[in-house]
């Protein structure tokens, strides 16, 4: 029993049970024929279903995927659509014995019987112990009883029947459960989208880390290329330079050579007792040694010819250049998002 409205509560039938079973988790009522069974083995309305895979899917692209709204399994569609879903008719041929036995149910068709008049037991009204509760006040909004309009609280107020406001207040519940499940559908639609919204945006994050990863290592290429450029000119031009003073260091050592061969032949002719013999070489050696010692000065390398300084590379300015660049950021992204709506559009096709 009903504390609060003094009515029995009945236990849940067996065929009652199995109304709750024959029920859509989208609409909340029963199955609307066609039924669909999806690969999870849970069953939807189709036109349900076709609703819902329709407000994730405004663009109406042929295919894609739809999550089961009970366990979220996703089920991969082909051109069709829900349309391409397999029809449980098991389950209509079900909905269509029950909805059978109800019908056959006031001339005893096997449901169990309505609750008796007996069974049920009228809430009394607490300011008349002995007064059934079986009218309706509108203005105070409560339900009392005919002693209350009479003499009571009531008197004053607009009344009406039980029956009526009954009648009134579950069709406008009624209403509102039906629009309580059109919400929860689009509330469910909603968060399906946002996940998948979740799941685009990591796919697209580590699309663009690679994306930028690679462009980093052409960056890198670029630089590596440029810097080997370099190296090799600053080689090059050592390679030069040192030919150069190597060529003079050898004429300076033939020269010292010859100078040295000189002075070991004046030498020689110094310590020669023999005035004649002098005399006869003295002269071709006095006039060659003027002229070594005349000539002895060579060609030498320029003022700073060591130097390399102009090959020196300043990149203060390009440094500061790329940390202020964003390689075109807001472009490249106009353009992937361009690049990847069209790729969506054709994995949809």
């Amino acid at each position: 029993m009903d504390i609060q409205t003094g009515q029995v509560v009945r236990a849940v039938g067996p065929m009652e049970s199995l109304e709750k079973q024959l029920s859509c988790p989208i609409c909340l009522d029963m199955f609307t024929k066609p039924v669909v069974i999806l690969p999870c083995q849970h069953n939807l309305c189709r036109g349900c279903a076709n609703d819902l895979y329709d407000s994730r899917n405004p663009y109406h692209f042929s295919g894609g995927i739809f999550r089961c709204p009970t366990c979220r399994f996703e089920v991969v569609l082909d051109r069709h659509g829900v349309y391409g879903l397999q029809r449980n008719l098991l389950v209509e041929n079900i909905i269509d014995i029950y909805k059978q036995q109800l019908e056959n149910s006031g001339g005893g068709g096997g449901l169990e019987p309505p609750l008796k008049a007996k069974d049920t037991k009228e809430p009394m009204c607490q300011e008349h112990a002995d007064e059934h509760i079986n009218i309706y006040c509108i203005s105070c909004q409560v339900p009392t009883c005919s002693m209350c309009k009479v003499f009571g609280q009531h008197k004053d107020c607009k009344v009406s029947t039980l029956k009526s406001v009954y009648e009134t207040q579950k069709a406008e519940l009624q209403n509102s459960t039906e629009l309580l499940a059109a919400s929860n559908s689009c509330v469910q639609a909603m968060l399906m989208q946002m996940e998948d919204i979740c799941k685009a945006v990591e796919e697209n994050s580590q699309l663009q880390k690679q994306r930028l990863g690679e462009k980093f290592d052409l960056l890198y290429a670029v630089l590596e290329e440029r810097k080997a450029q370099l190296l090799e000119q600053i080689t090059q031009e050592q390679d030069e330079k040192v030919a150069v003073v190597q060529s003079l260091i050898q004429q300076y050592k033939e020269r010292l050579e010859a100078s040295s061969k000189l002075m070991d032949q004046a030498t020689q002719s110094l310590d020669n007792n023999s005035i004649a013999e002098f005399l006869i070489n003295a002269k071709k050696l006095i006039a060659e040694a003027k002229d070594t010692a005349k000539n002895s000065q060579l060609q030498r390398p320029e003022l700073g010819f060591e130097k390399m300084d102009h090959l020196t590379l300043f990149t203060e300015e390009v440094e500061a250049m790329l940390a202020k660049i964003d390689f075109g950021a807001d472009d490249d992204e106009e353009e992937e998002e361009e690049e990847f709506e069209e790729a969506e559009g054709e994995e949809e096709e």
